[in-house]
């Protein structure tokens, strides 16, 4: 594996298009400011995610580290995206903890899953930050 993620470049895209989509329909809603630290946190997250989804810093990852590694690397990550996708089909409309829930966990689980799979510490690393924050502010809504 280079520098260069082209896999994880495609999953975070697809990860962001429903979410655009949402806060373009959802833009006048009030942000609600007391759990600032949070969402910093969360912020800090995600986008070390979606760097280390994409780039690859020499000497911070091993890259696959088993036979057909790679394979089961997308097969299960387009598993979350698909069920990702599904959620927010079926859900909508709707604002409840499920929908909340699986909306913040399948992706904490496909940045953990692609940070194992290619052993990338930094990825690992942001990825369990996004998960805890995003879980936890998914969950206080």
């Amino acid at each position: 594996m280079n520098w260069f993620n082209w896999i994880g470049m495609i999953l975070v895209a697809l990860l962001l298009l429903p979410n655009i989509l949402y806060a373009i329909r959802r833009k006048n809603e009030e942000n609600n400011q007391k759990k600032i630290i949070l969402q910093i946190l969360e912020q800090i997250g995600r986008y070390g995610v979606m760097l280390f989804m994409i780039f690859n810093i020499p000497y911070t990852y091993l890259g696959f580290y088993f036979a057909h590694a790679q394979m089961i690397y997308i097969l299960i990550n387009l598993t979350l995206m698909l069920g990702y996708y599904l959620s927010w089909i079926f859900f909508w409309k709707k604002n409840c903890l499920i929908k909340s829930m699986l909306l913040s966990v399948i992706p904490s689980i496909l940045f953990l899953f692609s940070g194992i799979m290619i052993v990338s510490i930094p990825l690992i690393i942001f990825a369990t930050i996004f998960a805890i924050f995003h879980i936890w502010i998914s969950i206080k809504k």
